[in-house]
């Protein structure tokens, strides 16, 4: 087996920055000292603040316990689309309460994964995924707060339950990773599109000609930390202090200075996630 790869260097500042989606506990973080030390990393590079994502029920009691040990976390919460097979009673209430929370900023991550069933024990299937996704719309409503989105391989179904439900005001596709006919598809409905590492894979051809489509105004920078850490470092461990990294590939993309695609998400995230928008200052300051 080949070693694990090492974790990435420190990238050249780049301010403000705002990682629209990660998981700090997937990152090594379980209590309040550990998450602050993530944020400090993130800080020193200009990624002042993060949302930090549940996919089942522990990692949503964390999200928001994170969001209240250290001021520069936000919680979203949701159970996984692959996990909507747990989703009774108890667990839905439970999501519920957390989701009330005034530190939570989305409801998610939810959706339609069809790359899994049959591949993960466990897996909840399709009729499952649809009934906990529904379900989900339904919260985000009520509490109407934004609606994160998890779609894999399921481009078609994710928007038909959505158009079929009505959508919330605010939906973020996080992760974003199709190409252009559903980037398209995502813009005229209003939607937010949440860029990872991906788009710097060196066969993301669709994913990269699908950025180029989106307004200045609908696209989030995000980690999706520890997982798809961004190019030349794939395969290594991700943490939010590697957004930099994103920002500066989705800037060549969009032919865009590192700098503006930097401003641009931020604002962006301020406006999705109604957070207090705060003033340009140079990173680690």
């Amino acid at each position: 087996m080949s070693k694990p790869r090492p974790a990435p260097d420190l990238p050249s500042a780049l301010s403000p920055l705002i990682d629209a989606h990660t998981h700090l506990d997937a990152c090594g973080a379980t209590d309040a000292a550990s998450v602050t030390a993530i944020l400090d990393r993130a800080e020193s590079v200009g990624v002042g603040r993060v949302v930090t994502v549940a996919d089942d029920l522990d990692a949503a009691r964390f999200a928001v316990n994170a969001a209240q040990w250290d001021s520069r976390v936000y919680a979203a919460v949701a159970i996984h689309p692959t996990r909507a097979n747990v989703l009774d009673d108890a667990t839905k209430a439970e999501i519920e309460r957390l989701a009330r929370d005034r530190r939570t900023v989305a409801v998610g991550e939810t959706g339609l994964d069809y790359y899994w069933p049959g591949k993960l024990d466990g897996c909840a299937d399709v009729e499952q995924q649809v009934e906990g996704f529904r379900w989900h719309i339904d919260l985000a409503k009520r509490l109407r707060k934004p609606l994160m989105i998890h779609n894999r391989d399921a481009d078609h179904d994710v928007l038909a339950v959505l158009l079929d439900e009505g959508a919330p005001d605010t939906v973020i596709f996080h992760c974003f990773s199709s190409g252009p006919e559903m980037a398209e598809a995502c813009v005229d409905a209003g939607y937010v599109l949440s860029f990872s590492g991906t788009v710097s894979f060196k066969n993301s051809h669709e994913l990269r000609e699908a950025a180029k489509l989106v307004p200045d105004h609908q696209f989030l920078l995000e980690t999706d930390a520890p997982f798809l850490t961004p190019h030349p470092f794939r395969g290594a461990p991700n943490e939010p202090y590697c957004l930099p990294y994103t920002a500066v590939s989705l800037a060549e993309t969009r032919e865009q200075e590192p700098e503006e695609v930097a401003a641009l998400a931020t604002e962006n995230a301020e406006r999705v996630y109604g957070l207090a928008r705060q003033p340009q200052s140079a990173a680690g300051s």
